[in-house]
């Protein structure tokens, strides 16, 4: 069944590029949302203050994808804290907001706008709202980085490619993880602890496979992005996904870090350091063994996870 929704998250060249790469959208138009005229040329939008949104008409089959799916990879692209503003672009029609034309959409993007807000200490500001109006913006913005593959963009269109976590990853009630954990994991991903140094088997292992959570099982971190830092833990250049971890500043035992999180169980990881491997961004996610199951590549297709081989 093809479903419409309607997303406006700044400049909308590369909000509709993004979208068009991911699969089960099946058609998309750039155009105006919202705003106080209708049929405004691009001048009336950016200079008469007509209060319109730069905004995409995303045609989706949600029989691949749901409109959860879809939020999700568009809270990848955006600040959802910023107001009016969105990577170098200022002004009223460079806001965020989800606008739907079916009410039962309204409940959908209230829950995943929630969702968000726990990874944020500031509010967030995305706009969820009944779609007034849209108007479709002239012929030249329309499919513009096809047009212009070097044209400017605020984001990496190439977020799309990677798959977002669905509701099948989920956290077990307190009481089911003292079962289902150890007590070091539970130590650690539960209260924030930390394992020795050179203790737990992942520091040394280099198999071809996927790390997930341990508590939730949602992939984490790829085989192919673990090096030997010679730290004593498990050390990664980067997390499988943009979606994997959420990062807290921490400030205990007198020092400054960053902290690392899963992203949908909220698991006690490790901290990310900027001693990495340059030709690998720099950067060094120092993670807790007992925070990690590892799956073997020959085991993903039996154990779910066989979308995520091209990562592996």
């Amino acid at each position: 069944m093809q479903k419409i929704i309607y997303l406006a998250g700044g400049c909308f060249w590369g909000v509709e590029a993004y979208f068009q790469r991911i699969d089960g959208v099946v058609a998309t138009r750039c155009g105006y949302a919202n705003g106080s005229t209708r049929n405004p040329s691009y001048e009336d939008v950016c200079q008469r203050n007509t209060g319109h949104a730069e905004t995409v008409e995303v045609a989706y089959n949600n029989q691949i994808i749901d409109l959860n799916g879809l939020l999700q990879y568009y809270f990848r692209i955006i600040d959802p804290t910023s107001r009016n503003k969105q990577g170098n672009d200022v002004g009223v029609q460079y806001r965020t907001g989800v606008y739907f034309t079916d009410p039962n959409d309204e409940n959908i993007i209230a829950q995943a706008i929630a969702n968000e807000q726990r990874k944020y200490a500031t509010p967030i500001v995305v706009e969820n709202l009944p779609l007034q109006h849209f108007d479709s913006a002239e012929e030249y913005h329309q499919d513009y980085l096809h047009k212009n593959p070097n044209g400017y963009c605020h984001i990496d269109v190439r977020l799309a490619d990677f798959p977002v976590f669905q509701s099948d990853f989920v956290k077990p009630d307190a009481a089911t993880l003292r079962q289902m954990l150890t007590p070091e994991q539970f130590y650690v991903t539960q209260e924030n602890g930390t394992e020795r140094p050179f203790s737990h088997e992942y520091d040394h292992l280099f198999e071809r496979g996927l790390y997930v959570d341990i508590v939730s099982g949602e992939p984490l971190f790829s085989s192919r992005d673990k090096f030997d830092s010679g730290c004593g833990w498990a050390s990664f250049s980067q997390p499988v996904s943009p979606d994997a971890l959420t990062q807290k500043l921490d400030t205990s035992h007198n020092m400054r870090r960053v902290e690392v999180r899963s992203g949908l169980a909220d698991s006690h990881l490790g901290h990310v350091f900027p001693d990495g491997l340059p030709e690998k961004g720099g950067l060094r996610y120092c993670i807790n063994g007992a925070s990690l199951k590892f799956i073997p590549y020959d085991e993903l297709d039996a154990q779910g996870y066989g979308a995520w081989k091209k990562w592996v």
